[in-house]
């Protein structure tokens, strides 16, 4: 499980291979780099391009976090305005890397059980058998195809759950999940992938899982909105190469 905590990469071989990192002329092991893509000929993740759009949720969100560290944050009597501003700019990113890393051990929790690890901590256990019944229910007992990676002539990416018929991203919430909905991202995200693994006719969703309680809601994209995200995410592809010049001269 620990290993699917770290798939976090950018970049992908021609093969679907993920690329993350590389090993540079001593042998050590970095992350990938632009450069280094442009010298492996590797194509970017569904995620790096949808980046180059604004997503006015997290911005929200970010802004949101620093609110609460400033609330929490009293001014030092010897601190400058300067001073006190970082202060808090430093506890609302730590808020945000903890709440990052609570998502993808979840995440990772939802995965590994889809494989078949057999949990030996009911807590652990609760956020993928909530995961697994929702999807039950809307989808009966399908047999799921967990992280399976891919790529095109010009990106790649992994989806985390697919069938012939459904493709499913999971995201974690620390939000009642009545009243969720979908976003802009999520319809690009789950265009490509599905485009990108050749599932032209599949049932795109979005899982939600709160990561306090474990409850799930799984929330259908409708087809229209995938043909948008479709539109939206070739244009973001083309600004990408034209702004990176990746694959250029």
């Amino acid at each position: 499980m620990a290993d699917h905590a770290k798939e976090n990469g950018h970049w992908y071989k021609a093969d679907g291979t993920p690329a993350y990192t590389y090993l540079n002329k001593k042998g050590e092991e970095k992350p990938t780099t632009l450069r280094e893509a442009r010298k492996l000929n590797l194509v970017p993740s569904v995620t790096t391009i949808i980046s180059c759009a604004s997503a006015p949720q997290l911005v929200n969100w970010k802004i949101d976090q620093a609110i609460l560290s400033s609330l929490t944050l009293s001014r030092n009597d010897d601190e400058t305005e300067q001073e006190y501003l970082a202060r808090i700019k430093a506890d609302a990113q730590e808020q945000a890397k903890k709440a990052a890393e609570r998502g993808t051990y979840i995440h990772a929790l939802v995965q590994s059980g889809f494989e078949g690890m057999v949990f030996t901590n009911d807590d652990e256990y609760e956020f993928y058998r909530s995961a697994k019944d929702t999807l039950i229910i809307a989808t009966d007992n399908e047999q799921w195809v967990c992280e399976k990676s891919f790529a095109t002539e010009r990106y790649g990416g992994k989806a985390d759950l697919h069938t012939s018929k459904f493709l499913i991203d999971i995201k974690t919430t620390d939000k009642p999940i009545d009243g969720l909905k979908l976003w802009d991202n999520h319809y690009l995200q789950l265009a490509a992938y599905r485009k990108g693994l050749k599932l032209d006719e599949a049932k795109c969703g979005i899982l939600y899982i709160n990561s306090v309680t474990a409850e799930s809601k799984l929330i259908w994209a409708e087809e229209k909105e995938l043909v948008k995200g479709w539109k939206c995410f070739s244009a973001l592809l083309d600004f990408y190469y034209a702004k990176t010049n990746l694959g250029g001269e």
